[in-house]
């Protein structure tokens, strides 16, 4: 049973009817966030027109909105596949990660050790440093490999030992698409008796979620990566609820999610996280909570196959101007990654391919380092960077053809 066909996607998303530079729009900034469906501003509207109200008050709509919350962590664990108490909503995967890195550190002290990698975004590796100074625990780096953008395993068993308590890893890289084979370092971690975070934020997108086969006793994604509004969501296991001191007022909630929630968050961005999840449900159609997943890992099985063929052509495409001076990083398709490509341009910097993309083809590519600072380093890009294309669910093989016309155009004048 085939899942809604690339029109009928694009058919949901008002900004692809813009016009840029007499074109329609193509919108290759997905890896910073996403173009958002009808039905997920709908959810968020019809909440703050209808049923807008704080929590856990004896009145229609309070009730209403602890109901919505409730279904809310149902949906978002169908998404992760976990109990619907494991999850944590948040202004952003950042935001939530430092809040846990502080219930964590203060359980740990001088002599214990983090361990993070140099091929993950600033963000899960900035809140655990912070945390290290804090506590006087040391962290230790892991490098990848430049020439393939892979991380270094091999290293990686090296880095966890007795001392290790936590490993926190990047299951895809924001910058270059890598993915890493994490259910190996949970292994790797947990022999050692250490816990392993992932940062899932550019994997949930492009690979639906299971957190006991990724070994995640704590995970993080960005709804607004994928179709969603602005916001993060944290799982943690709910063994380690009880072990963890999160930092909180003694009167907010203590049950499930709750517990390392602070302060009245966004109720519309929640039902707009959740509208999200459903959207992706639904373009293998229309059903209810009690297949939700069934129907998500239809929905993600076949935009795999689709992100893996626009991969192989964008790719194909660039690598064919390798000689007029493309320089494309991360593993070739085919090999374990998301439908996001890293590429510079000799003699341009990555902001000045990105503003011709834009302003002469109307295509939307970013450039920079992504917070992925680490990583650009590493690569000899700094300061500018990379340019960065990501295929979306509504990404169209036309769009990439143009995007490779664009650079074409660019390096041969």
């Amino acid at each position: 049973m085939s899942i809604a066909s690339p029109s009928e996607i694009r058919a949901a998303f008002p900004a692809l009817e813009r016009i840029e530079s007499g074109r329609p729009a193509a919108y290759f900034d997905g890896p910073g966030g996403t173009q958002v469906p009808r039905t997920v501003a709908e959810a968020m509207t019809e909440y703050l027109f209808r049923r807008n109200a704080n929590t856990h008050w004896a009145y229609a709509t309070s009730r209403e909105t602890d109901a919505a919350i409730a279904e809310a962590r149902r949906t978002l664990a169908d998404f992760l596949l976990c109990d619907p108490g494991e999850v944590v909503f948040g202004a952003n995967m950042t935001t939530l990660l430092f809040h846990l890195t502080r219930a964590i550190g203060r359980g740990l002290g001088e002599g214990d050790e983090v361990v993070v990698t140099r091929l993950d975004h600033q963000a899960n590796v900035g809140p655990w440093r912070e945390m290290a100074v804090e506590r006087g625990v040391r962290v230790v780096e892991v490098p990848f490999h430049p020439a393939t953008g892979t991380l270094d395993l091999d290293t990686m068993r090296e880095a966890i030992g007795p001392r290790t308590r936590w490993v926190a890893c990047g299951a895809a890289s924001n910058a270059i698409g890598t993915v890493t084979d994490v259910a190996a370092v949970a292994e790797m971690a947990h022999a050692a008796g250490a816990r392993l975070f992932v940062d899932a934020v550019h994997y949930a997108p492009h690979q639906l979620v299971d957190v006991a086969a990724l070994g995640a006793d704590a995970l993080g994604c960005s709804p607004y990566k994928f179709y969603g509004p602005h916001m993060g969501v944290l799982h943690v296991a709910e063994e380690l609820h009880d072990g963890l001191d999160v930092p909180r007022l003694i009167c907010a909630g203590s049950e499930g999610g709750e517990r390392f929630e602070s302060g009245t968050l966004s109720h519309e961005g929640m039902m707009g996280s959740a509208a999200a999840v459903d959207f992706l449900a639904d373009l293998a159609g229309p059903g209810d909570a009690s297949d939700r997943r069934a129907r998500l890992e239809r929905s993600f099985s076949e935009l795999h196959a689709r992100g893996e063929s626009l991969l192989a052509r964008l790719w194909g495409g660039l690598s064919e101007m390798e000689m007029e001076g493309v320089r494309l990083f991360g593993p070739r398709p085919g090999e374990p990654r998301t439908p996001t490509v890293g590429f510079t341009v000799h003699g341009r910097t990555a902001e000045e391919v990105t503003a011709h993309l834009s302003d002469h083809h109307g295509v939307f590519t970013s450039h920079g380092d992504f917070y992925a600072t680490i990583v650009i380093e590493d690569l000899g890009l700094a300061p500018h960077g990379l340019v960065r294309a990501g295929c979306a669910c509504y990404t169209t093989e036309e769009e990439v053809d143009r995007l490779i016309d664009g650079v074409r155009e660019l390096v041969r004048g």
